[in-house]
């Protein structure tokens, strides 16, 4: 299982998309910043129709926004943004659990308890520091949005959405004293989609969803956003 924007780069787009697109998401590409095509060139080592096709793609999937009059830039996170964002996801992403407790195999279901497993081998994860999730298939929420079996509300959380959703969890949402909790509740979701109870489920990924928001918005806060 890939997402469509986390696959095996082929060619000069794809590769400098997956580049942009993680250090985006990351940070290391400022949230905010003005895009600037001849020094993306320069940095990725590409001519600038491969960019000029990378680019349109980020767009489309939310990271880079055009101003009129101005250009290219990095989205900006806000609270504004943010709410919009998780307003949507609250209610995508509880969907998508009811339907997994309905359509998830047992053996996805023994998968992803397993990867619920790995997560807290971490040292950081156990002690309550940090909790980083790879994107894709090492990421709770993809893995149980891939088990709702609905191809358009996977088309929209992890096509359309997923890499904004990150660039707000990676950079303000995966640290803190909301670690351990999140853990919590994520194998709290994982067991109403192994009881078969979609209600449940759904209930838990939407109060899920909100406490994360609530602490990235705390956060924006802190920082005048």
């Amino acid at each position: 299982m890939q997402t469509p924007l986390i696959r095996p780069a082929v060619t000069a787009a794809d590769r400098v998309l997956l580049e942009i697109q993680r250090a985006i998401v990351e940070g290391d590409i400022a949230a905010g910043s003005k895009i600037s095509e001849p020094e993306l060139a320069k940095r990725f080592d590409l001519s600038r129709a491969p960019l000029r096709e990378a680019l349109a793609r980020l767009e489309r999937c939310h990271l880079i926004e055009r101003i009129p009059n101005a250009g290219a830039r990095v989205v900006k996170l806000s609270t504004q943004g943010l709410l919009s964002l998780y307003q949507l996801r609250e209610t995508l992403e509880g969907l998508a659990c009811r339907l997994a407790a309905e359509h998830m195999a047992d053996s996805e279901i023994a998968e992803l308890r397993a990867l619920l497993d790995q997560h807290l081998s971490t040292q950081r994860v156990r002690e309550g520091e940090s909790y980083y999730q790879e994107a894709g298939d090492l990421d709770f929420h993809y893995r149980v949005i891939l088990g709702s079996k609905n191809a358009y509300l996977i088309n929209i959380l992890c096509d359309e959405l997923y890499h904004l959703v990150r660039m707000y969890r990676v950079q303000l949402g995966m640290n803190g004293p909301r670690v351990s909790r999140a853990f919590d509740e994520h194998k709290a979701i994982l067991n109403a989609i192994a009881n078969r109870d979609g209600e449940l489920a759904d209930l838990l990924m939407r109060r899920h969803i909100a406490a994360s928001r609530r602490n990235i918005e705390k956060q924006l806060e802190q920082t005048g956003t």
